[in-house]
């Protein structure tokens, strides 16, 4: 079986790729914006830019499934002068486009990894945000996301190509970036951190574990036209991740028990709340239709997906 994963030079495209490609039953078609990533021995094509007009004809020749990671990501300052428009043209516009095609191609089923932020921004302890959930997103990434979802289902009932829907929450791994890794920074250094006394409760997904769900979403009767949640089920406060992330990397986290409604205020009063959201907020997942429907579970541990991100960081 054909796939074509667009975004496959990415974190997450690389680590799906690689996935596939060790499995006798699929043909991944890496296409990417930098072809050379990838081995000769590895299928790839060069993705055009990812709009309302790009033509995807080349790429979906032969394709059972194509797996959709290219997107315009969330920043945290971003630039554009109306970033919603940006969103719009690449998430939706240029989603909806390569859908349009794969479904005149014959593609059987569509896989859209959207994001969590279609739900929302976070939640209250023992709260979780689930898959049927209402969508809440905040900020204009989140709903391009969820508008790019609403099109697709209406694909769906219009040309019969199946579509899933997956949600992931934080994805961290081997080769992760922006805060995950400055947090590996800062504990190798043996950096105090006034955060060991956060009480929240935060969902996140080892790379490895969202990567096998994709692959189980690829032929699996139960995910077809479904959309998922994804973590690793086991949820932490940002303390016990610091704590478990320093046993990874072997340097014992050197925390303070600073509250986090101090944290929060003088974050806001720095203009960083944002940023005290991510380490003091609480954002929880219900996978439970996840493991319902498809009779799925995360097969790597939180800590052994730690153990592998600290040993590709220290080895970088």
């Amino acid at each position: 079986m054909r796939i074509l994963v667009t975004g496959a030079g990415g974190f997450v495209g690389q680590a799906l790729v690689g996935r596939l490609t060790n499995d006798p039953r699929y043909q991944p078609r890496a296409a990417s914006r930098n072809v050379s990533a990838f081995s000769p021995k590895i299928e790839n094509c060069l993705a055009p830019s990812l709009g309302s007009n790009a033509d995807w004809h080349a790429a979906l020749s032969d394709v059972s499934v194509v797996v959709h990671l290219a997107a315009r990501v969330h920043v945290m300052n971003d630039t554009a002068s109306d970033p919603l428009v940006e969103f719009r043209n690449t998430n939706v516009a240029g989603t909806l486009n390569l859908a349009r095609q794969a479904a005149t191609a014959g593609v059987q089923r569509f896989i859209f990894i959207s994001s969590i932020k279609v739900n929302g921004e976070g939640t209250e302890p023992g709260h979780p945000y689930r898959a049927d959930d209402t969508p809440a997103p905040q900020d204009p990434y989140g709903v391009s996301k969820m508008e790019a979802e609403q099109g697709l289902r209406a694909l769906a009932g219009e040309a019969g190509m199946e579509v899933v829907i997956i949600r992931p929450v934080l994805v961290y791994g081997p080769g992760v970036k922006a805060n995950f890794r400055s947090m590996m920074s800062w504990l190798r250094k043996g950096i105090p951190l006034p955060l060991g006394a956060t009480g929240n409760k935060r969902s996140l997904v080892a790379v490895d574990n969202l990567v096998d769900l994709i692959a189980t979403c690829i032929d699996h009767p139960a995910a077809a036209n479904q959309t998922f949640l994804v973590s690793d089920g086991d949820d932490l406060s940002t303390t016990q991740l610091l704590q478990r992330m320093g046993t990874a990397l072997g340097r014992p986290a050197r925390l303070l028990p600073v509250p986090a409604s101090l944290l929060q205020a003088c974050a806001a009063m720095l203009g960083k709340r944002a940023i005290a959201q991510r380490l003091c907020g609480s954002l929880q997942v219900d996978i439970g239709k996840t493991r319902e429907l498809l009779a799925w579970a995360p097969p790597v541990s939180v800590d052994e997906a730690l153990r592998k991100t600290a040993r590709a960081f220290d080895a970088g």
